[in-house]
């Protein structure tokens, strides 16, 4: 791979790249089959991704015809690698052998290794032969959708697709790796003006942001609307308030920390609620509910924006989402994708139906979701969520910081790139957008206590 990494760095041209040999191997974290085991009676809390992301070389796998190779300049932690790392609600093993399965092409997953990461940008450096909208050469950031076009299932919306999967999750060659391999249809062009470690950072949550907030999928905001964010600096929740804002509406973050507080009101969220200060207890137990901090916490919506609000940003899950259904106001939406806090979720369904509300599911985004989103990127009206960044060696210690809830926004990883700052293209329209907008959640991390 250094020869891929020598050739990018002198501005090599896309028939220089193409002209150089694939290699039989090359490095990736991943996890193994192995160790699936290795966490059994130990609280999720106490899981270490450190003992159980390896980094080493792998084996290079063989291109199907709609593939390409791809240097991965950077990548980045979401929290399925952290769900990977810890085995955990499954092991992804159970992807990988269904995957397998399916086609001779789907059998090269089904290895005594899962390669992590569904997060990248980097160079195609080769195309399979089925492959016709991109070339070696091409800058790319790289979304999470591995899906086919072979079931009727895929054609209207491709998140509907039987066979829809999440890459490096999901799949193997995953992105956190010197190289990795995906579909054309994953590839959408890198914004020229932020680094490679920027660029790396965004697909996977602001796509699934933009679906959640703007696609009528979803939430299919409208202006003036109010919408409560859970974790609004974090991964999700802070693309979140920006389709917010951007669309007229208005966001109400909630997050855990006077730092965070302060983060969102730069990013320009003017109503924040303080949850560590608020001190909300939704449970009084494990097995029980307290619908006076549900009516706490709607007064104190009330008490910011006059009104409730019409949707309510859900992610955490069983920790919140009682409170979630009882927030939304009358005819509202619960917009939802995740359960980081647990996946059985409890509510009191009274405050659901009588008040007309709804429960709407929603999953990562379809390729033209991502793409209006990366688009929105590229032309500096969305920002990346950018904190920190490590080294590929480094993954455990950053899918750690990830499990801990200690970072905002997104962890990025090193891979070919060798150091930081790298891959600027356009650095006039970055300085149109402003430095300071786009390194936002990178100068809180370094500076902001």
């Amino acid at each position: 791979m250094q020869a891929f990494l020598d050739a990018i760095t002198a501005g090599a041209s896309g028939d220089d790249l193409a002209n150089i040999a694939i290699p039989e191997s090359y490095r990736a974290a991943f996890v193994k089959r192995d160790e699936q085991t290795m966490w059994e009676g130990v609280e999720s809390e106490d899981k270490d991704p450190r003992k159980s992301l390896h980094v080493g070389e792998v084996a290079t796998p063989e291109l199907a015809p709609d593939e390409v190779y791809v240097a991965v300049m950077a990548s980045a932690i979401n929290f399925n690698t952290v769900w990977t790392s810890i085995f955990e609600p499954l092991s992804t093993f159970g992807f990988l052998d269904r995957l397998g399965k399916e086609s001779v092409w789907g059998a090269r997953h089904a290895l005594p290794y899962h390669v992590v990461g569904s997060d990248a940008s980097g160079v195609v450096v080769r195309t399979g032969s089925a492959v016709r909208n991109w070339k070696a050469g091409d800058k790319v950031t790289i979304h999470c959708n591995h899906v086919d076009d072979q079931s009727p299932s895929a054609h209207d919306d491709s998140m509907l697709a039987d066979n829809q999967r999440i890459w490096g999750f999901e799949t193997n060659f995953g992105g956190l790796a010197d190289l990795t391999v995906v579909k054309a249809n994953q590839l959408m062009p890198k914004p020229a003006h932020l680094t490679w470690e920027e660029a790396a950072c965004n697909a996977l949550c602001n796509s699934t942001s933009y679906r959640m907030i703007v696609s009528p999928h979803a939430a299919d905001l409208k202006q003036g609307q109010a919408v409560l964010v859970w974790g609004a600096t974090g991964g999700i929740g802070g693309y979140a308030v920006q389709y917010v804002l951007n669309g007229g509406g208005t966001p109400v973050g909630v997050v855990s920390s006077d730092k965070r507080r302060r983060l969102l009101n730069e990013m320009g969220v003017e109503h924040v609620i303080d949850r560590r200060e608020a001190d909300y207890k939704f449970w009084k137990d494990e097995h029980t509910q307290d619908e006076k901090e549900w009516r706490r916490l709607g007064k104190d919506i009330r008490g910011l924006i006059g009104r409730d609000v019409d949707t309510v940003f859900e992610h955490p899950g069983r920790q919140t989402f009682g409170a979630s259904v009882f927030a939304a106001a009358r005819g509202g939406k619960i917009v939802t994708c995740a359960a980081t806090s647990g996946y059985m979720i409890e509510y009191d369904n009274r405050h659901l139906w009588m008040k007309l509300k709804s429960i709407v599911s929603s999953h990562f985004a379809n390729y033209k979701e991502a793409w209006a989103a990366n688009q929105l990127i590229a032309e500096g009206k969305i920002q990346p969520l950018l904190s920190r960044t490590y080294s590929l060696e480094e993954t455990g210690e950053a899918a750690l910081a990830v499990h801990k809830n200690q970072i905002e926004g997104k962890a990025g990883v090193l891979c070919l790139a060798p150091e930081k700052g790298l891959g600027i293209d356009d650095p006039e329209f970055r300085a149109k957008v402003g430095e300071d907008k786009i390194t936002l959640f990178q100068r809180f991390d370094q500076f902001e206590s």
